[in-house]
């Protein structure tokens, strides 16, 4: 991803900054997507995301940002699907680096995951116990997964709905039509525990809403996120190569354009 030339009378250190910051997030972004959710990595995006979206926000309708064009296969509720796009895309924001999560399709790519069996935990161990809060003795064994007797589907429907409500007790109106620090300040309280919730902690939503947003910017777009390969030309990663044959004793780097598995099911 080269290096764009300050513009706009923009001092270039500031400029070096902001495309220091995304990169740094687009490396990191593989390692969230693998388990590893922190606060901080979340809490920086968030912010920066913030400060380069500001004057662009400013410039744009909530209209404008929201292209609902599938069929949804889990939401029921339109407004369900509203709010999972408005989180997503402060999760993974557009940005002048390439597209965010509405335009990779994201919100789509989890909305059928969860119609599917991964939303019910259809492979998953789910006898008790289950306990929602760990002891403090269990903590230094490390991350100790989903800890919710609550299968996938209930987590999102009851996260984004709790999300969605406090943005109303708080703001007045829906969190698809909050401002961006408004938005910002509901999703950091989530992943800081501030918000009670039934049956689960909040920051457990958060991470698997992070985690999803994630893995619907950069899973192969058969999946149904990562539209176009934008997800992938931006990490500039090649896709389901057939194979390097053809490249693996050339002594000079060669980039490949991205392949998706759909590339080989002829249609």
């Amino acid at each position: 991803m080269a290096d764009k030339d300050p513009k706009n009378g923009a001092p270039e250190h500031a400029q070096k900054n902001q495309d220091m910051s995304r990169r740094k997030f687009l490396k990191n972004s593989g390692l969230v997507a693998g388990g590893l959710v922190g606060g901080s990595l979340f809490g920086s995006l968030l912010t920066n995301s913030f400060d380069s979206k500001k004057e662009q926000k400013a410039e744009k309708s909530k209209d404008e940002e929201i292209d609902v064009h599938e069929a949804l296969q889990f939401f029921t509720r339109h407004q369900d699907f509203m709010v999972l796009m408005a989180a997503t895309e402060q999760i993974y924001p557009e940005d002048e680096h390439g597209p965010g999560a509405i335009k990779l399709d994201v919100p789509y790519y989890i909305d059928k995951q969860l119609a599917g069996r991964w939303g019910i935990n259809g492979r998953d161990y789910r006898h008790g116990p289950y306990t929602a809060v760990l002891d403090p003795s269990d903590k230094p064994a490390g991350p100790a997964g989903e800890q919710s007797g609550l299968d996938r589907g209930d987590i999102f429907l009851q996260g984004i709905r709790k999300m969605d409500d406090e943005s109303q007790k708080r703001f007045k109106t829906t969190f698809d039509k909050a401002e961006s620090d408004q938005q910002i300040e509901i999703l950091q309280d989530f992943e800081n525990d501030k918000v009670k919730m039934t049956g689960l902690v909040a920051s457990e939503f958060m991470a698997l809403l992070i985690q999803s947003t994630l893995e619907g910017a950069y899973s192969d777009p058969v999946y149904g996120g990562n539209r176009n390969m934008e997800g992938w030309k931006m990490k500039e990663f090649p896709g389901a190569q057939a194979s390097y044959a053809g490249y693996i004793e050339q002594d000079e780097f060669k980039k490949l354009e991205p392949v998706s598995l759909r590339d080989y099911q002829g249609h």
